[in-house]
């Protein structure tokens, strides 16, 4: 018995990409196994730990609830995307300067959802609150780190893109 296939389109950090995949193949592994984007891992195959984030037409998705024939036609943004734009540069910094990547297999995943918090931030220097902030990476799981370094980064890059200092208040 052969595998059932079809032929996807779809624009993958910036560049177009037609492939044929089999039809029930996870948007997480085509990234890895047909384009080599191995940021985005596979890890409980349920949604619930994160570890496979990728953004889907602007919105933090689970690679590995989607089949790829699902991203057909759409904008898929992965970790390697994502830092090469450079949008992430100093959330990235702050990962790194708070050791908040300890073994790294979450961070791709931390990171693109503390981008998605950090992109709904208010234009008036509104920086969501330590509470908000663990309540948007509640899906995001992290065995290494405890949490605090992760928080204590996005809070200082929301801090920073607003130009307040830590204790500060709008």
């Amino acid at each position: 018995m052969t595998e059932e296939t079809t032929e996807i389109s779809l624009t993958v950090n910036g560049e177009r990409v037609t492939r044929t995949v089999p039809v029930r193949r996870h948007l997480v592994d085509f990234l890895r196994l047909d384009l080599n984007l191995t940021g985005s891992h596979l890890a409980c195959e349920h949604g619930v730990c994160g570890a496979c984030t990728v953004r889907v037409d602007g919105v933090v998705a689970r690679g590995c609830l989607m089949l790829a024939v699902q991203a057909n036609g759409a904008d898929v943004v992965t970790i390697e995307g994502l830092s090469a734009s450079g949008e992430v540069a100093d959330l990235q910094m702050e990962f790194e300067t708070r050791n908040a990547a300890q073994c790294g297999f979450c961070t791709p995943g931390m990171v693109l959802t503390s981008a998605e918090l950090l992109s709904q931030m208010r234009p008036d220097g509104g920086v969501p609150d330590r509470d908000v902030i663990r309540d948007h990476l509640s899906g995001n799981l992290c065995r290494c780190t405890g949490y605090q370094a992760i928080v204590d980064a996005v809070e200082a890059t929301a801090r920073a893109r607003v130009g307040q200092t830590a204790g500060e208040t709008p």
